[in-house]
């Protein structure tokens, strides 16, 4: 048996285990190892029979007898009983509809009982009902951990009181996984196994051996070696995340680049036509890009930016400085630049932002999309663009004639091929696979450097681990004049004053946003339908009750894209007030007047998403207001909302939902492909530094790993398993 046998070869397991396996993504006896506990319960806080009390929750061991199943005397309700007793005492248990336990334990058995404390009714009003367990949670024993009944039991007891609680499935349970783990340590497997950490980088920092961490972590004498162990395990994952990123750029050092001779004083002319003056951060993101321009291997740099803080600018004067240089050893012709962005309407928003940026320069700049292509400027209207047809742009794209080319995926596809790609700009990059962006950095021998862009606040230490292999800017500063977002939550009370508030914006010439999380209205005979307000519903609704006197245009993905063009532009022109729409406003949509943003069942949506919705109320210096309604009033939804309130920033937000909510929704561990263990880590920002520091001195001495052979077959080991580390 080895790390990669079935758990089939492990024991015998049930078709009902086999599927609740399948649902923990544990196939084999590695994933098992892996599978760590949650949490771990303290058998020192046990509680003896004698001194249950009603109401309480409690963990009792002891010896069970008198299983049956039965039913209710009037209800007729099937059901398991039993009897489970300790050294001071016994106490029943009663398994309402679920009248199998009673087979599945046989009596005499010793088990742990954990579980609430009813009270029976007493039929004598002198007396007091009998204490029972209701619906306990139960585990069967092969011993009792120490210090619990041994003079009952006898002393052959467990070494530990820590007891392992994992994520469980139908079948699965804690104590069924906990068992499994023991016959694999008993199995002699972990003796054959290398520890992928090298030694001394385990000394340095105090970390426990593979083999010992692996024992802690499942059967820990103390919360202390549980806690080292998960330090273990969670720097050895931030470890090789790291070392296949700095492997990543180490090798793209090797590749060759266009270099780009542009300074300052070459971007002076085109920088003077921007209608505000760039902050401070701008202009030192156009300067680490323009320095970066100058080597003669390719850039990869992320550009992090608030909502509205002005990063297409930046890509707009960067790419102004690539369109307006000849390639090496030629006297004609420029070097081009790829603008791919996840959207057609960001795409075409995008087009009409460069088209306003370059209108008083002679440089061609096209957009490619599913729906079409078109071109500025046109012969016809020279502050205008043209549609031409496909076949004509993917010619000029390939004669190097159009130096700017703004596109959707539809970029990536074998037939748009560059004569000069020297810089590739990626919008919103999180949404784009890492096979994507390859597709579209190796269209030619000569490697573009690479822009990627996110408006989607991230936490330092992920920064740091799952873009290892980029430089980091960040545009910390928002444009002059712009005032902080007001954002209210909103009670079920208080709808008729918010819905006051927003007619007074209106009332000024403003325009408002109310996002729905549904298109139509759900069919309440569906099941798990999800009942929340819908576009279609509510923009009915506020015609006829609130809003009468206002247009109300609806937007959604259902719509073609002629539909959702006519009315993007109708709200950019003023003849729509109201847009109500779902979330594919959430990306890039560039209103100025609209101030106003109503989000309409806020608890559904995603803190990133949140944010990005309100970013869309903030693109001028008017005063915006964000208004988010939940339709539950729990206390964690109160607090996960006041968060998004409080926040001064959207980086603040990033730091608070990591710090409070772990990997939180700004970042699934699906999107990165981080576990639980390796998204603890990134709260520690000593522990992803130190992680950093090792994999960079290692990738400094030997690019190829040959002096660390069992560090390079860990790390293709878990390539070859296809992780993805975004």
């Amino acid at each position: 048996m080895t790390l990669n046998s079935k758990i089939s070869e492990l024991s015998r397991i049930s078709t009902e285990q086999s599927d609740g396996l399948k649902r923990l993504d544990i196939e084999t006896i590695e994933d098992l190892l892996y599978h760590f506990p949650v949490r771990y319960g303290d058998t020192a806080e046990f509680v003896n029979i004698e001194n249950l009390a009603k109401g309480a929750s409690a963990v009792v061991f002891g010896k069970i007898s008198g299983l049956k199943a039965s039913k209710g005397f009037r209800t007729k309700i099937t059901m398991a009983e039993a009897w489970v007793e300790d050294e001071s005492g016994k106490i029943k248990i009663v398994w309402f509809n679920q009248p199998y336990i009673a087979k599945m334990i046989h009596n005499d058995a010793l088990v742990r009982v954990e579980g609430k404390i009813s009270q029976k009714k007493s039929l004598s009003a002198d007396r007091t009902g009998e204490l029972y367990f209701s619906n306990p949670k139960i585990e069967q024993l092969t011993k009792i951990p120490v210090g619990v009944g041994e003079s009952l039991f006898g002393g052959d007891s467990e070494t530990h009181t820590l007891y392992p609680v994992y994520p469980e499935s139908a079948g699965v349970t804690s104590n069924w996984i906990y068992h499994s783990i023991q016959k694999i340590f008993k199995s002699g497997i972990l003796e054959e196994i290398i520890d992928p950490i090298p030694e001394p980088i385990l000394k340095k920092y105090n970390l426990p051996s593979w083999r010992t961490a692996i024992v802690w972590i499942h059967a820990p004498q103390t919360q202390n070696d549980a806690l080292s162990a998960r330090k273990r395990f969670a720097f050895e994952e931030i470890f090789f995340i790291q070392l296949a990123k700095q492997k990543e750029r180490a090798n793209l050092a090797h590749s060759k680049a266009f270099v780009i001779e542009k300074s300052r004083a070459d971007l002076a002319r085109f920088m003077e036509k921007f209608s505000f003056v760039p902050t401070n951060a701008q202009n030192r993101a156009i300067d680490a890009i323009l320095a970066d321009f100058k080597h003669s291997h390719p850039m990869t740099r992320l550009l992090e930016g608030d909502v509205g803080s002005g990063k297409t600018a930046v890509a707009a004067a960067t790419a102004y400085a690539v369109a307006t240089t000849c390639p090496k050893n030629q006297t004609s012709g420029t070097l081009q630049v790829a603008y791919m962005v996840p959207t057609e309407v960001l795409a075409k928003q995008h087009f009409e932002s460069f088209i306003s940026y370059f209108r008083h320069f002679p440089i061609p700049i096209a957009l490619i999309t599913g729906s079409g292509c078109r071109k500025f400027p046109s012969k016809v209207n020279p502050l205008g663009w043209t549609n031409i047809s496909r076949s004509q742009l993917l010619k000029w794209v390939k004669n190097g004639e159009i130096p700017i080319l703004i596109g959707t995926h539809a970029l990536i596809q074998k037939s748009v091929a560059f004569k000069h790609l020297a810089y590739v700009i990626i919008d919103e990059q999180h949404r784009f696979g890492t096979a994507q962006r390859q597709k579209l950095t190796q269209k030619n021998d000569i490697m573009p450097h690479l822009l990627s862009m996110t408006a989607t606040p991230i936490p330092r230490t992920l920064a740091l681990t799952v873009y290892g292999d980029l430089d980091l800017t960040i545009l910390d500063e928002m444009p002059a004049g712009r005032k902080p977002i007001t954002t209210e939550i909103v009670l079920s009370n208080e709808r008729k004053e918010m819905y006051e508030e927003i007619r007074m914006q209106l009332a000024q010439g403003r325009q408002a946003f109310i996002i729905c999380p549904r298109i139509n209205e759900p069919n309440p005979n569906k099941a798990m339908a999800v009942i929340a307000r819908s576009v279609t519903a509510e923009a009915k609704r506020l015609k006829k009750d609130v809003f009468q006197e206002y247009e109300i245009g609806i937007l959604h993905s259902k719509m073609n894209d002629r539909e959702k063009e006519k009315v993007m532009n109708d709200f950019k022109a003023g003849i729509i007030h109201i847009l109500c729409a779902t979330s594919v406003v959430e990306v890039g949509v560039n209103v100025p007047n609209a101030t106003v943003i109503l989000i309409e069942g806020a608890e559904r949506f995603g803190l990133a998403q949140l944010h990005q919705l309100r970013g869309r109320v903030i693109r001028s210096n008017h005063q915006a207001y964000c208004f988010l309604c939940a339709e539950s009033g729990g206390e964690k939804t109160k607090n996960r909302l006041n968060a998004l309130k409080t926040a001064k920033n959207g980086f603040e937000l990033a730091e608070l939902d990591l710090k409070f909510r772990g990997s939180g929704d700004l970042y699934g561990k699906k999107q990165w492909g981080i576990t639980d263990v390796g998204m603890e880590a990134l709260q520690n920002l000593k522990m992803v530094e130190a992680a950093r520091t090792e994999v960079k001195e290692m990738i400094s001495k030997d690019e190829t790993l040959s002096q660390f052979p069992t560090v390079a077959d860990e790390l293709l080991r878990r390539e070859s398993q296809k992780v993805h580390f975004e």
